[in-house]
C-alpha cells in the first residue's frame, strides 16, 4: 500500500509543480553555469547507492560534503538556490526518485555516501533497511539542526512505528515545517 501512495501522490505531485519545475530550470540557467539538476550519489536501501536529483543550489566549484561541513556555506550558493533551500523547493525532482522506486515519500532521509558515521549507525541499528524519503521523522524534529546520534534516534523510533497513519502525520508535519521554514539552516 506504501509504494502505490507513493506512486500515485508522486507522480500527481510533477503534474502539478510541472509549471515550477519549469520556472526553476529556467532561474538556475539563467543565473549560472552548469546542470540544472545536481546528481547527489545517495545511500539507499540495504545501503546501496543511489543517484538523488536535487535543483542545484550552489556552484559547481562547491566541495561534496554535507552543507554543515562547509566553513562558509553561503560562499557556495547562488541566488537562486539560497531561494530553493529556504523554500524546500530544490527538493522537488526527488519526485522521479520515488516514482523509481529508490525513494518513498516518508522515511530516513538518505545519506550522502560519505556520511560514514551516519550510515553506519543507521546499519547498525537495521533503518538501512528501509527506502530512504524526501521527508522523515527526524526531518520535522529538527531537520539540520540535529546531531547525529539524535537523527539515528528519531530514524529507529520511525522504524518501530511505521504504518500508513504515521506517514500521514509525518506528510502534514512537513507541509507545516516548509511553509514556516522551521530547521533549515542553509
Amino acid at each position: 500500500m506504501k509504494r502505490l501512495f507513493d506512486i500515485i501522490c508522486a507522480g500527481f505531485g510533477l503534474l502539478f509543480f510541472l509549471p515550477a519545475l519549469f520556472v526553476i530550470a529556467v532561474a538556475i540557467r539563467a543565473e549560472s553555469r552548469g546542470p540544472i539538476l545536481y546528481m547527489s550519489r545517495r545511500v539507499g536501501r540495504h545501503s546501496s547507492l543511489f543517484l538523488m536529483p536535487k535543483f542545484r543550489s550552489m556552484r559547481t566549484e562547491a566541495p561534496v560534503v554535507a552543507t554543515h561541513l562547509l566553513g562558509d556555506p553561503d560562499r557556495y550558493l547562488t541566488r537562486v538556490g539560497r531561494f530553493l533551500r529556504r523554500t524546500s523547493l530544490d527538493e522537488l525532482p526527488q519526485l522521479f526518485s520515488v516514482l523509481k522506486g529508490d525513494m518513498s515519500l516518508v522515511g530516513p532521509r538518505p545519506a550522502l555516501f560519505n556520511q560514514h558515521d551516519l550510515n553506519a549507525m543507521r546499519a547498525a541499528k537495521g533503518v538501512d533497511r528501509l527506502r530512504p524519503g524526501i521527508t522523515g521523522w527526524a526531518q520535522v524534529n529538527g531537520r539540520d539542526e540535529l546531531p547525529i546520534p539524535e537523527k539515528v534516534a528519531y530514524d529507529i523510533e520511525y522504524l518501530q512505528r511505521q504504518s500508513f497513519w504515521f506517514d500521514l502525520k509525518i506528510l502534514f508535519m512537513t507541509v507545516h515545517r516548509v511553509i514556516t521554514a522551521h530547521g533549515v539552516s542553509h
